[in-house]
This record gives C-alpha cells, sequence and structure tokens, in this order.
C-alpha cells in the first residue's frame, strides 16, 4: 500500500507513540482523574507537535536524506520545501491550540519547550552529536511530564521519574545507533556523531550501553516496590529486546545491522508504553 508523501513527512508511527506516552503519563501520575476530552486533547498535542518535529527535521536535513534515505517526500521530490513548511507550520498550530485546549497553562509551556526543542535539534543541535541525541531523547521524555502536568498529578512521582528515565535512556541509544546508518548522509552536514568522530565500535558501544541503562531503570520499580503485577510481568519483554539489541550492536557494529537495531528499538519502545500504561493502573 502506498503511504502519501503528506503522511510519511510526518511519519505518523512515531507521532502516534508520542501521543500515547501523553497518556501514560495521564494513568501513572493520577488514574483517577483521567477525563476523555482531557486524554484526547493531550494524545493530540503530542501527536501534531511530534509531527511538527518530524517535518522540520526533514526540511533540515533534506542533503542528508538524499544519501541516507532518498525515498523520504523532500528528498525524493515529492514534496517541496514550501510544501513542508506550510505542513510544520499547520501542524505545530495544531499541536499548540490543542494544548491551550487543555485550560493549563503550565501545559501549554511544556507543549511550547517541547516544540522549541524540536526546531532547536534540526537547526544546529543534531550537528553536535550526542547533545542532539540528548535533546531528541528528551522529547520523548516530555510527553510523559506532559501527561502528568495535564492530569494535575504530581509530575515528581517516583514510578513517572523512573519512567521518563527509561524512556530517555532508550532514546539516546536508538539516536546514537542510528547515526552508525548515517556516516555517509551527516557528512553533508557536518552532524559529529560518536560514530563519525570515534567510530562505529565506539558508537555501538555507547548506544548498548544506553540501552542498558534504560533497561536498570526500568527494573527500578520493582525494586523500590512501585510495580504492580502488570509491570512485573510485562517489563520482561521490552527489557529482553534492548538487552538483545544491546548485544547486537556490539556485536556486529556494521550499517546493516544499525539499521535493524534502530527499527527493533522503536518496537521495544513502543511494547515500553503499553507496560508502562499498565503499571499505572
Amino acid at each position: 500500500m502506498k503511504v502519501s508523501a503528506a503522511t510519511a513527512i510526518i511519519r505518523p508511527v512515531n507521532c502516534v507513540m508520542i501521543g500515547f506516552a501523553v497518556i501514560v503519563g495521564e494513568v501513572v501520575s493520577k488514574p483517577t482523574a483521567i477525563s476523555i476530552p482531557q486524554s484526547i486533547f493531550g494524545f493530540l498535542t503530542g501527536f501534531f507537535i511530534c509531527a511538527y518535529s518530524m517535518v522540520i527535521n526533514d526540511i533540515y536535513d533534506v542533503e542528508v536524506d538524499r544519501v541516507n534515505q532518498p525515498e523520504r517526500p523532500i528528498a525524493s521530490g515529492r514534496i517541496s520545501i514550501t510544501g513542508a513548511n506550510r505542513i510544520s507550520l499547520i501542524v505545530l498550530i495544531a499541536g499548540m491550540a490543542c494544548s491551550v485546549l487543555s485550560l493549563n497553562w503550565v501545559a501549554v509551556a511544556v507543549a511550547g519547550v517541547y516544540a522549541v526543542l524540536s526546531w532547536l535539534y534540526s537547526y544546529r543541535a543534531k550537528r553536535e552529536g550526542i547533545a542532539g541525541n540528548v535533546i531528541v531523547a528528551s522529547s520523548l521524555a516530555i510527553p510523559f511530564i506532559y501527561g502528568g502536568v495535564i492530569s494535575g498529578g504530581s509530575i515528581f512521582g517516583s514510578l513517572l521519574m523512573l519512567m521518563s528515565l527509561t524512556a530517555f535512556f532508550s532514546g539516546v541509544g536508538r539516536e546514537v545507533v542510528k547515526a552508525i546508518a548515517d556516516v555517509d548522509g551527516d557528512a553533508k552536514r557536518g552532524v559529529k556523531s560518536v560514530a563519525r568522530s570515534s567510530g562505529k565500535g565506539v558508537a555501538s558501544v555507547v548506544g548498548g550501553a544506553f540501552f542498558l541503562l534504560a533497561v536498570f531503570t526500568s527494573l527500578l520499580p520493582l525494586l523500590f516496590g512501585l510495580a504492580n503485577k502488570v509491570y512485573q510481568f510485562g517489563v520482561i519483554i521490552p527489557d529482553v529486546i534492548f538487552i538483545f539489541l544491546a548485544g547486537s550492536i556490539l556485536l556486529n557494529p556494521n550499517l546493516g545491522n544499525a539499521h535493524r537495531v534502530k527499527n527493533w528499538a522503536l518496537l521495544g519502545m513502543l511494547v515500553g508504553l503499553i507496560v508502562f500504561i499498565g503499571g499505572g493502573l
């Protein structure tokens, strides 16, 4: 089935995961205060601002994508830069509007920070290597915090913060590994990724270490007695995935395997989200 260029440029799977993460933050922070309209607007805020980050990334990375991913909408010529700018503006306005409808100005500020970080990453921070990886990973943790804010619960609750930290570490690991596969294209923008500055072997060690850190933090709720039965048994699945991925990239840090590992890491994150929401019920 052929995907339209407008759909492809926002990477809907990623956006759905971010929207879902907001709901996870709501459930974990204050499950008794969940309302359907609040959850819908929270999901849409995460979805649309993530879509904005995806489009902006393709705009700034067009030369990189012509090498690494020539099938991407702008790189392939299916969408012009002007058209992509229009899409980015539409989804950004939609995301911020949904945030305003939450009637929580702290939430609006958090959504604004998320949007600014998304732009900053694509505009400048990506070229700084690990600093850019950290910003991307932060955008995976922020939706959990946003969900906690709009629900009126405690965003400093131990379980919510540990889940955010787990998402952050797995995100850094994925970004470092992803850069192994993107070395040739990243040279076009002078991206100082770990893979380019220190070699694929070092990048595999760093990426694998962050995957294992994510596993470690995911187990802390069990140690501190914060996990219910769903979490206790469910967390085994994403943890096995990330342990396997850490071993895989360490043993075989080549371009083809890096592609596979980054895709499987996305699956591990999705399974982790499902486990997180079960853990908050």
